[in-house]
């Protein structure tokens, strides 16, 4: 027994400094660094999130004279009565513009991880002529803002007549360049090329193949670009603005940023101000939901791309 610890001592001896130094050494101070910058971050994200809940449970005189501040909630509680208040106010105008959002973001969401899909299948796995040309357009096309495409669309759209329309805002989201470059890498990694020979040997075509094959493959990638697609969508603010004058067929955000005018101008001697703090906070809580619901599948895709 003796003999074991006198092997073991000078083992233990010689690991002490070490030890110490890695409790007190400067790598010690890395993950506190580390962990204090991300409550930073936390804490800028969630701060206008808290905000926001905050002030929509307030009136008008609450949100700038209210006993709580503006991170606080005051004495009286308005939530319901805001809730009430929005869902009626112009004849129940938020119930429509909430419904175009979910048009508007349905179909450029689909649409766009459709087409996605299958461009960034088609330049993963077959070789054309001008395909490397092609893909560097759309890189190129993923550096512009679409800020600065916003007016040849409309040129483009009032030459066609649809101006005014639902699919002055549905066409244009249908194309996602992001959506198509991430599909291809993530095919290029996920879909091996022996694979698919594997399933042409046995027999099936391309449809096949892509269908029976690539696309279960394809799913983290799939869940990631719809919910991109989706989300740019439903936040779509400038195209909206440019392209529609109908109120009716005005998406949240922009409905929202209307109400917003009105009250600065007090046109009419109306002031909205709670009710575009309760119906951006209703706004918001779609995309918590779809975000929470295919967290799984996202992150899955995102640790897979990872790893490969």
């Amino acid at each position: 027994m003796a003999l074991n610890v006198a092997e073991v001592a000078p083992e233990t001896v010689r690991q002490a400094p070490t030890r110490r130094r890695r409790a007190g050494g400067p790598g010690a101070r890395r993950p506190v660094l580390a962990h204090t910058f991300l409550v930073l971050l936390v804490l800028y994200f969630a701060l206008p999130l808290w905000w926001l809940v905050v002030g929509s449970t307030k009136n008008i005189n609450g949100l700038f004279a209210g006993s709580g501040g503006p991170l606080w909630f005051d004495d009286e509680f308005h939530l319901f009565d805001n809730v009430a208040q929005l869902f009626t106010q112009g004849g129940g105008l938020y119930w429509r513009w909430l419904g175009n959002s979910f048009l508007y973001a349905f179909s450029g969401g689909i649409g766009a991880t459709v087409l996605s899909i299958l461009a960034g299948y088609g330049f993963a796995k077959y070789r054309f002529r001008g395909r490397n040309l092609l893909f560097a357009a759309v890189l190129g096309s993923v550096m512009v803002p679409m800020t600065a495409l916003v007016i040849p669309t409309f040129m483009l759209l009032a030459q066609m007549e649809l101006t005014n329309t639902i699919w002055a805002v549905i066409l244009p989201s249908l194309l996602s360049p992001f959506g198509v470059y991430l599909m291809r890498v993530y095919t290029q990694e996920a879909v091996p090329d022996e694979l698919l020979d594997a399933a042409r040997v046995d027999g099936a075509g391309d449809l096949r193949t892509f269908f029976n094959v690539a696309l279960p493959l394809l799913r983290p990638a799939i869940v990631t670009v719809l919910l991109l697609s989706t989300v740019a969508t439903w936040n779509n603010y400038f195209l909206p603005l440019a392209v529609l004058s109908d109120t009716r067929l005005l998406p949240v955000t922009v409905g929202l940023g209307q109400w917003q005018a009105q009250s600065q101008s007090g046109a009419a001697g109306s002031q909205l101000w709670n009710l575009v703090v309760t119906g951006a906070l209703i706004s918001i809580i779609p995309l918590i939901i779809s975000f929470l619901s295919l967290q799984k599948y996202w992150q899955g895709g995102l640790s897979l791309g990872s790893l490969k």
